[in-house]
């Protein structure tokens, strides 16, 4: 209770940073067009917690499992499916949270700096926008800045049981996603922190003995998915977004300035130019040195290591390493807040709290307004644009997918149907199994590659029952995303426009 008392003001600013994190990530959080990965995610989940023998289904496409096995037990609880999946998310960033607040002490001994940090990341238009999206970057993210913390402690304490749960961290990230591979190839990196001068004799080589503990902890748990046949295939995806080193080789510096532009422009977008500059203003201070240098190794490394091995790059790719920086930004706007106090203080001009509201109201006020548009407004919401045209105006993104659902339990309710899609695999037909897979009155199938004539299945299925075909994506003959074939003997039922010349197609075959 003494304790509760003595940090009051410490905590119930926490309580307040907390509400806000979840009234940003769960307001709304059903209401965003599902995404074509998100399909295929939660469709997994639904597979996964329904059939035991399917707990490593996200292997078949080289994905690591733990975001997955997170979502099943959410499906039991959350009638939605897409809402339960995105839950994961929210639950990630709330962890990410934490995780800041613990990095940002342990880093700069301010529990205002920590607490800055936490609310820096509420308003953080990257983590807005991944906290409510059933995808692994999220988790990914809360990983990232555990396992630093972690690292850290090992590094400043050489304990066992920091190294113990160290492995358990790192684990945790192998088995979300291989990029959790930097949190094991940095951790050299947090020497920069080891006190050389105070140190004993051997403490060094206990510090290697207890990092080399808990990369082979690490290991060993991330292997354990090896009892699945489907193992190797985690491999074959990862050569699919990274070049591997047998063909980097053959043009090593090809891609490396494409790469650096479009990520440094998505960065950018991102951190605003309020949190780059609040970034910037951390090192005008000559303390902790080392761990502003640390901080923006564990971003820098990964983020060249990206542009220079990275074949296909999304902006999601760098949201773990954009979080290192939050720390610096949160020293970076209370060392402002505290030059100008004090400036104010000496010249009678001002109150204290008076002159840090308005600092904290003018640094977060845009990205605050990014954030709230992508929530209430995502057309507008000042996204990077790769995400921007991925998430709402390309092929990939699912406006019209919940209208179209609506309209085929509609269709359902008297009768038994067929829908066709056009791909086998992704938004369609995943995005209609997750709500109407148990319908016993309506199936559904994907089609992958369409020609000019319709497929014979369609025609048979069209003389026995209402039978309907979904049209989203680019095919050969068509005008534009969405488009049929003059050649087939559709009716158009609905359309629903994304962007432009990208449509949402639903026709009834004649």
């Amino acid at each position: 209770m003494g304790l509760i008392l003595k940090y009051k003001k410490e905590i119930l600013i926490f309580l307040g940073i907390v509400i806000l994190y979840f009234v940003s990530r769960l307001i709304l959080l059903g209401n965003f067009p599902i995404f074509t990965d998100e399909a295929i995610y939660v469709r997994w989940a639904q597979i996964a917690a329904h059939d035991a023998s399917w707990r490593f289904i996200s292997l078949t496409d080289g994905k690591q499992p733990l975001f997955i096995w997170a979502a099943m037990p959410l499906l039991k609880f959350i009638q939605d499916p897409l809402t339960a999946v995105r839950l994961v998310s929210v639950f990630s960033g709330f962890f990410t949270l934490i995780g800041l607040c613990f990095l940002t002490y342990e880093l700069f001994k301010s529990r205002m700096v920590s607490l800055l940090s936490a609310f820096l990341y509420v308003v953080f238009p990257f983590a807005v926008v991944y906290d409510r999206m059933a995808l692994y970057d999220s988790t990914v993210g809360t990983f990232a800045v555990w396992a630093l913390y972690f690292s850290i402690q090992l590094a400043r304490r050489i304990r066992l049981d920091v190294a113990y749960t160290l492995g358990f961290v790192l684990a945790g990230g192998l088995l979300t996603k291989s990029s959790a591979i930097f949190s094991i190839y940095l951790l050299p990196l947090t020497l920069l922190l080891f006190n050389f001068k105070k140190s004993k004799k051997w403490d060094l080589v206990r510090w290697g003995l207890l990092a080399l503990f808990s990369v082979i902890a690490a290991e060993i748990f991330f292997n354990s998915l090896r009892l699945s046949p489907f193992f190797h295939i985690i491999t074959e995806k990862n050569a699919t977004f990274v070049y591997p080193v047998s063909e980097w080789v053959s043009h090593p510096f090809t891609f490396l300035f494409g790469n650096l532009e479009g990520l440094s422009n998505w960065l950018f977008t991102y951190l605003t130019p309020f949190y780059l500059f609040l970034i910037v203003v951390s090192f005008a201070g000559k303390k902790f040195i080392k761990e502003k240098l640390l901080l923006v190794l564990y971003f820098v490394l990964p983020f060249l290591a990206l542009a220079l091995f990275g074949k296909v790059i999304f902006p999601r790719f760098i949201f773990f390493m954009s979080i290192y920086l939050l720390p610096l930004a949160s020293l970076g706007l209370h060392d402002l807040i505290s030059w100008l106090n004090k400036f104010m203080r000496e010249r009678k001009l001002s109150t204290p709290y008076v002159v840090s509201a308005l600092i904290i109201v003018l640094f977060i006020l845009y990205p605050a307004k990014v954030s709230l548009d992508f929530i209430f407004n995502p057309d507008v919401a000042q996204i990077a644009d790769a995400d921007q045209r991925q998430y709402i105006t390309e092929w990939p993104a699912g406006g019209g997918v919940k209208e179209s659902i609506a309209y085929f339990e509609n269709q359902a309710k008297t009768q038994k149907i067929f829908v066709g899609t056009e791909g086998t695999f992704g938004l369609m037909p995943a995005g209609l199994d997750i709500y109407l897979g148990d319908n016993p009155n309506i199936k559904t199938k994907g089609y992958w590659p369409l020609e000019d004539k319709m497929p014979l299945e369609l025609i048979d299925m069209a003389s026995v029952m209402p039978t309907y075909f979904i049209f989203y994506q680019p095919c050969p003959s068509c005008k534009f995303s969405g488009d049929a074939p003059d050649s087939w003997p559709l009716t158009l039922i609905n359309q629903l426009r994304k962007g432009d010349n990208v449509y949402y197609s639903v026709y009834r075959v004649n």
